[in-house]
């Protein structure tokens, strides 16, 4: 993996981690145009990547620097100075972003350690898990400027929480904090401590890092796709994904492991 010259974003490997820091403190860490660049390389990377049992990442976790702001939004000031031609490929182009995000073979946690508004509560729904420290506050706050959410999270607020509360957050531009976050169901887990979350979400990775890597994957896939479908066409989703898996070298590893009673070598294949 090649992650050099990235200005806007510092990206660290701890054991099987990926930890990716959104690094514009002096700008809350809000999501520009040259940020959204570096994030489609980052992704396009961890797309090449995929399962390769030989890279040791097995998880990725996207947090911010500084003490305030995990991804305080879009960059309003870049944003102004665009036309609505300009505007929409800006939102277009994080959209995309998102959505691989979501596709990756790996799992995503969003370790919010500050102001996650707008783009920047798009951004971690669009993880798989996310944890939160207790100075960490979420909202969609675009009708404030006369605008909607435009990177992913008029659908996705619906999908976390349900349609009534994403209703009530977004026609009202609330910002809620973590323990309302908690309860609501838009945060898997709360810390008291940015330290403690980061530790956490390194622990997850850990954990699943024992599994086989294309179990995850395919679960990760066939719970995407999933999200679309009625009940019928989901299982039968699902049991096209268990076919898929059944075939694999994991598997079939994974089963040996459990009757001679020892610990799975896992393949990626």
């Amino acid at each position: 993996m090649d992650f050099s010259g990235l200005e806007n974003l510092v990206i660290e490997q701890d054991g099987p981690a990926l930890v990716v820091t959104v690094n514009r403190p002096a700008a809350l860490n809000a999501l520009s145009q040259a940020v959204v660049s570096e994030f489609e390389r980052l992704v396009t990377q961890l797309e090449m990547a995929g399962t390769d049992a030989k890279w040791p990442v097995r998880g990725v976790i996207i947090t911010g620097g500084g003490e305030k702001s995990f991804v305080a939004g879009a960059d309003i000031a870049e944003m102004n100075a665009m036309s609505p031609d300009q505007a929409l490929a800006y939102g277009q182009s994080m959209q995309a972003v998102t959505l691989r995000l979501e596709r990756l073979p790996l799992p995503v946690i969003a370790a919010v350690n500050g102001f996650a508004l707008g783009g920047g509560c798009e951004l971690a729904m669009a993880c798989d898990f996310i944890y939160a420290s207790e100075r960490a506050s979420f909202g969609q706050p675009e009708v404030n400027l006369g605008l909607v959410p435009g990177f992913g999270g008029s659908v996705r607020l619906q999908q976390r929480v349900g349609v009534g509360i994403a209703r009530e957050l977004i026609f009202t531009g609330r910002r809620i904090k973590v323990d309302e976050a908690l309860r609501i169901g838009l945060v898997n887990r709360a810390f008291g401590s940015v330290e403690e979350m980061l530790d956490a979400a390194k622990a997850t990775i850990a954990e699943i890092a024992e599994k086989s890597p294309t179990a995850v994957a395919n679960a990760k896939s066939a719970m995407h796709s999933m999200i679309h479908l009625s009940v019928e066409d989901g299982l039968a989703e699902e049991a096209r994904s268990f076919y898929q898996a059944f075939h694999t070298e994991d598997s079939k590893e994974g089963r040996a492991a459990f009757i001679e009673k020892r610990s799975p070598q896992w393949r990626g294949r």
